[in-house]
């Protein structure tokens, strides 16, 4: 709930409703306003499938609701103590240079129709040039604040520790070690370095049962052949082949290898330790840039455009014509110079049954099965989704209304895996601080079944890391 003074009117934009249709209710104790030009935008949405159209589908039930307690033109009390008014006829007139036919200009009619008439009003919108255009006019304009997380603060996973060199050795004697700080969280990572010596460390996790930092599970672990690279790697895959880590999220720069160890993780508990019973892959419909237009083909066909990304580290995971003979495994080096080792998996008779194809035949292979599911996070609304390996990618173009609609469909015995970067936003309604994925990570630190990973390092290339820098 955002607090504010009392007596404060706050105009709403469509585009705030259908980030979060339950901003109705946020402003505690002050005065909400519903511009109508706002309804009839809700009206052109809600025949959608879209996330705009359930937005605007709910902002309508939860008006109908408030029918009941008076008439929304002359203003209905709220639970919080303040109240809520549908606008129908306040207006004052803009400069001239202001477009008259722009819905937009009839919302700031309002606001300035009700700031002449004595009210203190802030204008709320996603929308950057419509803040812009509102503070010319003289009207307060801000974004959107509530379940904004700033991604610099954002709850990292793990932390540095420098201990005395008899309590590093003692934790690799006994297996555990009290924390030397309070405030850990489940899952929290750390390294451990030595005061005395600077070649002395260790890497731990902490266990919310014992209250103690454990050595990691998993710390040589290679998953489908994939070794990681660095420690943010090595403490991910800490997290990713844990079953009783529910839900974990991978945040970082692009080619930090995210996705590439959720899926190396995916495909070793499907298919070795057939621990859950297919992998659902899911991304969020957004285009880079301008959109191509209307796709062809089934669903499937569609998809697969969208899912270049996922195919190309599958492809990489399962291309037998790169996966060194064991007696090489260890010295292999990607040609790149990614260092990523991979190893034949001969023991896995599915492995076995398509490796003579290419990689890609192979990727075909895996979906045509039905072991690798893709799909649009749209489109999981709805569903229940039990003993499933579930990916959800470019989680941080997803609002934290959608993001909870995902994660609400995961059913008994499924792990889910949300990968992104609060930099790489391509949904024109959320920034690096209101993306669902900032807030995700904000929502559930501290909850024994998650755990959460951050990467700062870029493994994709040389080429990568400098781009990432310089350009």
């Amino acid at each position: 709930m955002i607090h504010y003074e009392r007596l404060k009117t706050f105009i709403l934009d469509t585009n705030v409703l259908i980030h979060d249709p339950e901003a109705l209710f946020t402003f505690e104790d002050s005065k909400v306003v519903i511009p109508l030009t706002v309804i009839e935008e809700l009206d052109g949405f809600k025949r959608t499938d879209d996330n705009r159209g359930r937005s605007a589908r709910a902002v309508s039930r939860y008006l109908d609701e408030l029918r009941q307690h008076g008439k929304l033109s002359d203003g209905v009390p709220l639970e919080h103590g303040g109240s809520l008014r549908v606008d129908v006829q306040t207006r004052a007139a803009l400069p001239h240079s202001f477009d008259n036919n722009s819905k937009d200009n009839r919302m700031l009619e309002t606001a300035l129709g009700l700031t002449k008439q004595g009210e203190t009003v802030i204008f709320i919108t996603k929308d950057i040039n419509l803040r812009i255009k509102a503070e010319a006019i003289g009207i307060t304009a801000e974004d959107y604040e509530k379940e904004k997380v700033h991604p610099e603060k954002l709850y990292s996973g793990w932390r540095d520790i420098t201990l005395p060199s008899d309590s590093i050795d003692k934790f690799f004697k006994t297996k555990k070690l009290e924390p030397p700080v309070d405030h850990w969280r489940p899952n929290e990572m750390a390294i451990l370095h030595s005061q005395e010596s600077g070649s002395q460390s260790g890497l731990a996790r902490y266990d919310q049962k014992t209250q103690m930092l454990v050595p990691l599970k998993h710390a040589n672990a290679k998953p489908w052949g994939l070794k990681p690279i660095n420690t943010e790697q090595r403490f991910a895959l800490e997290l990713l082949l844990n079953p009783e880590v529910e839900l974990v999220s991978l945040v970082g720069v692009p080619g930090s290898g995210k996705t590439l160890l959720a899926l190396a993780a995916g495909l070793d508990q499907i298919f070795e330790d057939k621990r859950y019973r297919r992998m659902l892959i899911a991304r969020p419909v957004i285009p880079v840039g301008r959109d191509i237009g209307y796709l062809p083909g089934s669903k499937e066909e569609k998809l697969s455009s969208w899912m270049g990304a996922i195919y190309d580290n599958l492809e990489f995971l399962l291309d037998d014509g790169s996966i060194p003979a064991p007696a090489k495994r260890e010295a292999a080096e990607d040609d790149l110079g990614s260092k990523v080792v991979r190893s034949r998996r001969s023991a896995n008779p599915y492995v076995s049954e398509i490796e003579q194809n290419s990689g890609s035949q192979n990727v075909e292979a895996l979906f045509d099965s039905g072991r690798i599911v893709a799909e649009a996070v749209a489109f999981l609304r709805g569903r229940s989704l039990p003993n499933q390996y579930i990916i959800i990618d470019d989680a941080q173009n997803l609002t934290p209304h959608e993001m909870k609609t995902v994660i609400s469909r995961v059913g008994q015995g499924s792990k889910i895996v949300v990968t992104g970067d609060p930099y790489q936003i391509d949904n024109p309604y959320l920034d690096a601080s209101s993306t669902g994925l900032a807030n995700l990570v904000e929502k559930f630190k501290g909850q024994p079944v998650y755990g959460h990973m951050t990467f700062s390092k870029i493994e994709r290339s040389t080429l990568a890391a400098l781009a990432s820098e310089l350009l």
